[in-house]
């Protein structure tokens, strides 16, 4: 009898920790991990290089990562739709690496995030 209930607390811990590696998973899936930091710096450097082409007026982003929710900045990245930003010969030029810094910088100053962000 001693054995059963040795098993059965060590079956239950198992699964209790089990449960808990899942929900952290789950928790954290479909959030970028880049460098937003590098992604706030390539993100003006896209803008600079922009305005001395004469595309836009000034070398700071036209859009601000509280402009859009964080579903928004997912559904951007995920089509990898960039005209709202304009400064498309810029844009193609960008790795993947460093699209997925910029979409953590924007997603993590998103409107709806615990720190909204503007450009300045």
């Amino acid at each position: 009898m001693r054995k059963q209930e040795i098993a059965k607390k060590v079956f239950i811990s198992v699964m209790a920790v089990v449960l808990f590696a899942v929900f952290t998973a789950i928790s954290f899936a479909g959030e970028p991990t880049g460098n937003g930091r590098k992604g706030k710096y390539t993100y003006r450097k896209v803008y600079k290089a922009c305005m001395e082409r004469g595309e836009v007026q000034s070398e700071r982003p036209i859009v601000n990562p509280s402009d859009k929710t964080m579903e928004q900045w997912k559904k951007v990245f995920e089509t990898k739709d960039f005209a709202d930003f304009k400064c498309s010969e810029e844009w193609g030029k960008l790795t993947p690496e460093d699209l997925e810094d910029i979409y953590t910088y924007l997603y993590s100053g998103a409107a709806d995030s615990p720190t909204p962000a503007t450009c300045k």
